[in-house]
């Protein structure tokens, strides 16, 4: 148990290091895009190109990790993060860094999913890793956490070329880790088939979609461009689709995405990241643009939603051994939704602890319950040899979520935004923030509609797999 202690410890800290980019990334979003002279557009780009090829690659991660051997995949796509990181670090234009951040979430969807899958082939299924979940989700909210606290004086003192370059040392650590702590895991299978196909359909219909949305406040809703781009995103999906039906060797198994915990808990993560990274978002720009926060003050402040994210999860995972994942998916969304409403109500001349604080202290927990019990829904009843491509698709919905998310609040804020000035601005946040709580909603409708499995059936399913297990 000792080993597998520590195990879990660097495991945490890959999954640390992602959140800690991806927030660290938007607090200092403001900086770089004066230091690099990008457009509103652009700024948006640093953010989705990054979750695009993370999203978007991420089946593809989880699937090679199943057959290549997951360490040995975890370890490459560790040293391509680090690699990329000290890229975007030296990047000198604004195109040079959305390329680098493209590769840096090619890296990403290599090392994540095989992370996971080393926790989930590591712990048993049941109250064993719901716990080890509980950990992996704390410590994405300790990442957003060190993000807020680290991200200012960084950005503020040395400049937001060093959030990138703080990835390196820790990419070399958990190089030099990893072959003492964890052992080489694959599937048993023995054709070594990757679906290329399916890979680059699913991620053209991905950068299709969220590319219609980010258009559509200046080309139009009902456009041409819009229109046309929506649809190939419909077409592409299809044909992946097809895809995967007719390959001997799919990226998803359809029958994994039939059963009604896996589909129900992906739907429900995925809405629950458009919401979260759609908040965060607005709320950077808001209080940075709007109030006039230095990158120090803003983290500072808003420490207290990640450490509610922490508590939440801990708590859910309790919870959801006790009264099943529907309950705290439902609870935690319904705190999420709330919270967005809240932000929804900021003034221009706002204040921390009057207007901010009050939404905050009720999305972190909503946030951290909910994540857990979603992922415990959509892992609940993985076979060994499906836990890479399931674990992929798990941190996928979360991403490819977030990815949709800033894209739908940019483009809601950009269309109600009234002009340059405050006011303007802060009338387009509070219709980013809403589109929040809309998306929070429609998550809570998917969680009544889809996690009805009762707990006991839940607990009958579990020991049957691991029973399963033992024979084999």
């Amino acid at each position: 148990m000792g080993r597998r202690r520590y195990a879990l410890a660097l495991l945490c800290v890959a999954g640390f290091m992602v959140i800690l980019d991806a927030q660290i990334v938007l607090l200092a979003l403001p900086s770089v895009t004066a230091g690099l002279g990008l457009s509103a557009d652009g700024a948006q780009w640093v953010m989705s190109a990054y979750l695009l090829t993370f999203g978007g690659l991420l089946l593809l991660g989880g699937r090679t990790a199943d057959l290549l051997g997951r360490r040995r995949v975890f370890m490459t796509g560790t040293l391509l993060f680090g690699l990329s990181s000290l890229l975007c670090g030296l990047a000198w234009t604004g195109s040079v860094l959305v390329a680098a951040r493209a590769v840096q979430g090619v890296s990403a969807a290599v090392m994540a999913p095989s992370a996971l899958s080393l926790l989930v082939s590591t712990f048993a299924e049941g109250p064993e890793r719901n716990r080890a979940l509980a950990v992996w989700s704390g410590s994405g909210g300790f990442g957003a956490t060190a993000a807020l606290l680290i991200g200012g004086p960084l950005t503020d003192v040395l400049g937001w070329r060093w959030v990138f370059f703080l990835n390196v040392p820790v990419a070399l650590a958990l190089l030099a880790l990893t072959p003492a702590l964890l052992s080489e895991s694959r599937s048993a299978e023995r054709a070594r088939s990757y679906d290329p196909a399916g890979a680059l359909t699913a991620t053209a219909a991905l950068v299709a979609c969220v590319y219609a949305v980010v258009q559509a406040p200046t080309a139009g809703w009902l456009s041409v461009r819009t229109s046309g781009l929506l649809a190939a995103a419909v077409v592409l999906a299809a044909l992946f689709l097809r895809a995967e039906a007719g390959s001997p060797a799919p990226l998803v198994p359809l029958s994994l995405l039939r059963a009604r915990t896996v589909s129900g808990g992906n739907l429900v993560v995925f809405l629950l990241g458009a919401s979260a990274f759609g908040m965060s978002y607005t709320l950077s720009r808001y209080g940075q643009g709007v109030l006039g926060y230095s990158p120090l003050l803003f983290g500072l402040c808003n420490v207290v939603m990640p450490l509610g994210a922490v508590v939440g999860s801990y708590a859910g995972q309790a919870l959801v051994t006790r009264v099943g994942a529907r309950p705290v998916a439902v609870g935690g969304l319904a705190l999420v939704g709330t919270g967005s409403l809240l932000l929804s109500r900021i003034p221009v001349d706002g204040g921390f602890v009057r207007d901010l604080l009050p939404g905050l202290l009720l999305f972190g927990p909503g946030l951290g319950a909910c994540a857990v019990a979603g992922s415990i829904a959509a892992l609940t009843g993985v076979g060994a040899r499906e836990s890479g491509v399931a674990s992929g698709i798990n941190t996928a919905a979360f991403q490819i979520g977030g990815a949709f998310g800033v894209a739908v609040v940019t483009s809601v804020a950009l269309s109600h935004t009234g002009g340059p000035g405050p006011a303007g601005l802060t009338a387009g946040y509070r219709a980013g923030f809403t589109a929040c709580a809309l998306l929070a909603t429609a998550g809570l409708a998917c969680a009544t509609a889809l996690l009805g499995a009762s707990r006991r059936r839940g607990a009958v399913r579990a020991v049957a797999v691991t029973r399963r297990r033992v024979r084999s």
